[in-house]
């Protein structure tokens, strides 16, 4: 990596992901130098969820030099909530639907759509859309490459963003973005 490189703020999406994936990723990925340098993080953005906090916790352990006082436990970017349709499968979610009475005329797509008793496309983009302004103020005063201020997000909405992203680009939805 160049030194400007270096100094270019980013923002570092990591999935949770089993023990194995994230201690290989660790050994690869983690240290100064390379791709997630601990001491170039101004902050770490981390979901309440356990798997993304375990993840976090081998990802980077206390002896990695993160400090505290840079990690937030957010809601804002825990996994969609499914309401009436957690736990199952998108062609059980299309059935209750049906039996619903709802899409009739049209497939049941969570972007347009949303979850009955959960969440809708517009409440998970309202707290995507905190983050980013969180993550803004943040790099905002260095911009220019004065120091380094990468972020990192510990995320089980990865593809969300990802989507949203294409989205505010006026890119089309990816085949297949609808679950």
């Amino acid at each position: 990596m160049s030194d400007q490189d270096a100094l270019t703020p980013r923002v570092i999406l990591f999935r949770h992901a089993g023990a194995k994936q994230v201690s290989l990723a660790a050994t690869r990925l983690v240290g100064a130098g390379k791709l997630l340098d601990p001491l170039c993080l101004a902050h770490v953005f981390v979901s309440p969820r356990v798997r993304a906090v375990r993840t976090f916790e081998l990802l980077l352990p206390p002896s990695s030099g993160v400090v505290a006082g840079k990690v937030t436990y957010t809601e804002d970017i825990a996994e969609w909530n499914y309401g009436d349709y957690e736990g199952l499968k998108d062609q059980e979610i299309r059935l209750l639907r049906k039996q619903r009475g709802l899409d009739l005329e049209r497939r049941w797509n969570i972007w347009s759509d949303g979850c009955e008793g959960g969440e809708s496309r517009q409440q998970v983009t309202e707290r995507l859309d905190r983050l980013i302004l969180q993550i803004k103020e943040i790099q905002k005063p260095y911009m220019r490459g004065e120091k380094p201020v990468d972020v990192l997000v510990l995320i089980y909405l990865a593809r969300k963003l990802q989507e949203q992203r294409r989205q505010r680009a006026g890119l089309p939805r990816r085949r297949g973005a609808s679950a």
